[in-house]
């Protein structure tokens, strides 16, 4: 039995659907807060379970009889992500999982001024003392690619912050990869980086998207502070704002600039690149 938490979430969902492509569904859970949006799911025969962070009895029900668990990290910047993450690894051990699974981030070291980076470095140092072998997947960056360029296509420039390389990776290859380990002989212990083959910086992006577009698209770098006002400006909170720049601060300190070559390794082919990802998302 493998249980997949965060199963009705885009990571979680697409992991759960390509476990069932290499498992019987009654080899596989998943933990959610509302059972009634995994109804396709159980639907498919995978075994459906309410279970949320918060509630450490009902995670050690979701995840009864669970050989892995698989733990899709929260993002409530308004919560304690770290004693939820403890709740959740030690629900996984209480139920006799041998084997716990995070979903952690790529460059999650000391020193990463990101601050997701410090909740990822103590949760992996729980995992550590939870009894179970543990595995911490450091995903390169898969968010939406407008969060980082800004409006270019309406603009013609990418004007944002001094930024540095990073592979941008797609979710789907990190979903496909993650279900690959989850069902495979294979052990990965310890933390292991899944990122596409290359890591671009936002001038590299500025070549790709006048190459896709045939429009001469521009790199407009902006101070610190500025960038910070533009973003209020258009209704971003400050809070988020600053939040956002950590996330340059970190790659031009080049805390995401390493590539690594599992990913591919795992797919079995190329991950899809930053062209790629910008190519869909123009034809989209």
């Amino acid at each position: 039995m493998i249980v997949v938490t965060g199963a009705t979430g885009g990571l979680g969902g697409a992991t759960v659907d390509h476990l069932l492509k290499r498992i019987p569904a009654d080899q596989i859970g998943v933990s959610v807060r509302d059972a009634a949006k995994a109804q396709h799911f159980a639907d498919r025969g995978v075994r459906v379970r309410q279970g949320s962070y918060e509630d450490p009895a009902a995670l050690r029900d979701s995840f009864a009889g669970a050989e892995q668990v698989l733990l899709v990290s929260g993002n409530d910047p308004a919560a304690d992500m770290v004693s939820l993450h403890r709740n959740a690894i030690e629900a996984a051990a209480a139920a006799g999982a041998r084997r716990v699974l995070y979903t952690s981030q790529q460059g999650a070291v000391p020193g990463n001024p990101y601050p997701p980076s410090d909740i990822h470095i103590a949760t992996e140092a729980i995992l550590g003392d939870c009894g179970a072998a543990w595995t911490a997947l450091r995903n390169g960056a898969y968010g939406p690619l407008d969060q980082v360029l800004g409006p270019w296509q309406r603009t013609g420039v990418i004007a944002q912050p001094e930024d540095g390389p990073v592979p941008y990776t797609d979710r789907a290859d990190i979903a496909e990869a993650t279900a690959v380990i989850l069902a495979g002989d294979r052990s990965f212990d310890g933390p292991v980086t899944l990122t596409a083959p290359t890591a671009v910086t936002l001038d590299d992006f500025t070549k790709i998207a006048s190459d896709l577009t045939g429009r001469t698209i521009k790199r407009i770098l902006l101070d610190d502070e500025q960038w910070i006002a533009d973003q209020i400006t258009i209704g971003m909170p400050e809070q988020m704002a600053r939040l956002m720049l950590t996330w340059y601060q970190a790659a031009r300190a080049g805390y995401f600039a390493e590539a690594d070559p599992l990913l591919a390794e795992l797919l079995g082919r190329e991950p899809r690149t930053a062209a790629d990802r910008l190519a869909a998302h123009i034809a989209a």
